[in-house]
C-alpha cells in the first residue's frame, strides 16, 4: 500500500548523534528501518490524545522508539483506580496531573524526545489548533463525542488517526487515513443511543487489554512514519483476550464519505456532546427527580421506610452497598418489575447515575410514577456520606 510520508520534507535534514545511534542500534540494523528510518522517527510529530489505558503504552513505546516530538492531551488527574491499567502512572502520582506524570515517564525513558503538554480538555474550540502541529494522531479516548471530534478534525486536516478502543476482554484497532482510506464515520455513521454502550467504568476492562491495543497503535504509528508494511487502513482488527484470537474485518469508505463532493458531511467541527446526545437517541421525556446522598442519608437516619433500588450488577453489589437497598440488576429489571412497589416512592441508584436513569425510564414506561434518582450514584455516596466505603 502506498501512503503519504507524514514527515516528508523534514527528516532529510535530521541527523543522529553517536549516543542516539547507540540507543537505537536494534532499529538501525534492520533494513526496514536503518539510519534513514530512525531519522524519520526523530523528525516525526505524534499527538497522543489521552494518557490513560491506551495512551500509556502507546506513548511509552513511541518515546522508546525515538519519535522526536510527542504531544500529550489530557486534563485529568491520576486516580488510584487508573493504576490497574494505566501503566505510565504510579502510586506516587495519584492526585497529580496525568500530563505531568506521563511526561516524567517519557523523559525518563528517552530524554531526547520533545514532550509537549496540552493540559486542557480536547474540544471543538481547540482541536484544530492542537492537531495542526502534528503528523499523526493516536486516539486513546474512551467516549463517543471525543472519538467523533478526533475523526472530524483529522479528516479536515488530512491527518492519519490511529484508533483503538477497549471494553472488558475485547479490543479494536484500525487506522483512519483520510488520504487513502475510510474514516470513523464510515465505521460508525451515527453514535449509539446514550447509555446503550456501557463505559469501562461501568462494564470493566481487563487491565492488560489496553496494553495490547495501545502497543498495536504504537506499531501502526511507527509503520506510518517509516512507510513500511501494511497498516490497518481499511481493516478493523478485533482482539478477543478470552479466546486469544485476532480477526480483521474490511472497512470501506461510505457512500456519504465525509469529504465527498458535492455535499461533504464534515464541513467543520460541531457540538459533539449534542451530536451524541440528541442525534444518538431520543432523550427522556422528562428528567427524573433527584436526591443527593446527603438528603438520602438524612432520611435513612430519620427512620423513613424507604425503598432504595440498586440496579448495578451483582459483583458490584458485593464490593459495596448502601444499607437496606434492594438489588435488581438493570438487565433483569424488565422481568422483575413485580419486585418494585408501585404504591411507594422508589429511589434508584447505580454506580454514577447513568444506569439508574435508564432504569427510571423503563419504570416510567411501565406505569411507575414516584421515582427519584440518586444523584451521582454510589460514588457520590462514598464521597459525601461514607468515605470509608470501598470504591471501584
Amino acid at each position: 500500500m502506498t501512503f503519504p510520508d507524514p514527515s516528508a520534507g523534514r527528516w532529510a535534514g535530521v541527523s543522529l548523534t553517536p549516543p542516539e545511534l547507540a540507543r537505537y542500534d536494534r532499529h538501525v540494523v534492520m533494513p526496514e528501518v536503518g539510519v534513514d528510518g530512525q531519522r524519520k522517527l526523530k523528525a516525526a510529530r505524534v499527538l497522543v490524545i489521552g494518557t490513560g489505558g491506551l495512551g500509556s503504552p502507546a506513548a511509552l513505546y513511541l518515546a522508546a522508539a525515538g519519535v522526536g516530538t510527542i504531544g500529550l492531551v489530557d486534563f485529568d488527574t491520576v486516580d488510584a483506580s487508573n493504576l490497574q491499567r494505566q501503566i505510565i502512572h504510579g502510586t506516587r502520582d495519584v492526585g497529580r496531573s496525568k500530563c505531568q506524570s506521563a511526561a516524567d515517564k517519557l523523559r525518563d525513558i528517552n530524554p531526547e524526545v520533545n514532550v509537549v503538554l496540552h493540559e486542557e480538555r480536547f474540544t471543538s474550540k481547540n482541536a484544530m489548533r492542537i492537531v495542526a502541529d502534528y503528523d499523526i494522531v493516536a486516539d486513546g479516548t474512551d467516549n463517543f463525542p471525543t472519538r467523533y471530534l478526533v475523526n472530524d478534525v483529522c479528516v479536515l486536516l488530512n491527518k492519519p488517526n490511529v484508533y483503538g478502543s477497549i471494553f472488558r476482554f475485547d479490543g479494536q484497532a484500525t487506522v483512519f487515513h483520510p488520504a487513502v482510506g475510510p474514516s470513523y464515520r464510515c465505521l460508525y455513521p451515527e453514535p449509539p443511543p446514550p447509555g446503550e454502550v456501557p463505559s469501562c467504568a461501568e462494564g470493566g476492562v481487563l487491565g492488560i487489554l489496553p496494553g495490547v491495543i495501545g502497543c498495536i497503535q504504537a506499531t501502526e504509528t511507527v509503520k506510518l512514519i517509516l512507510g513500511i508494511g501494511e497498516p490497518l487502513i481499511g481493516r478493523l482488527l478485533h482482539y478477543d483476550a478470552l479466546a486469544m484470537t485476532f480477526k480483521t474485518y474490511k472497512i470501506r469508505r461510505a457512500k456519504n464519505w465525509p469529504l465527498g463532493e458535492p455535499h461533504p458531511t464534515v464541513k467543520g467541527l460541531i457540538d459533539y456532546e449534542q451530536f451524541c446526545g440528541v442525534r444518538g437517541g431520543p432523550a427522556p421525556a422528562a428528567a427524573a427527580a433527584e436526591i443527593t446522598p446527603e438528603q438520602l442519608k438524612k432520611r435513612i437516619d430519620a427512620g423513613e421506610d424507604l425503598f432504595v433500588l440498586d440496579v448495578r450488577n451483582p459483583h458490584e453489589y458485593q464490593i459495596c452497598r448502601i444499607p437496606g437497598t434492594v438489588l435488581v440488576p438493570l438487565p433483569d429489571l424488565p422481568a422483575r418489575l413485580a419486585e418494585v412497589p408501585r404504591d411507594r416512592e422508589v429511589i434508584v441508584h447505580c454506580k454514577s447515575g447513568m444506569r439508574s436513569a435508564k432504569a427510571i425510564e423503563l419504570l416510567k414506561a411501565n406505569g411507575y410514577a414516584n421515582l427519584v434518582n440518586l444523584s451521582g450514584g454510589i460514588l457520590a455516596w462514598a464521597d459525601k456520606v461514607d468515605p470509608g466505603m470501598a470504591r471501584y
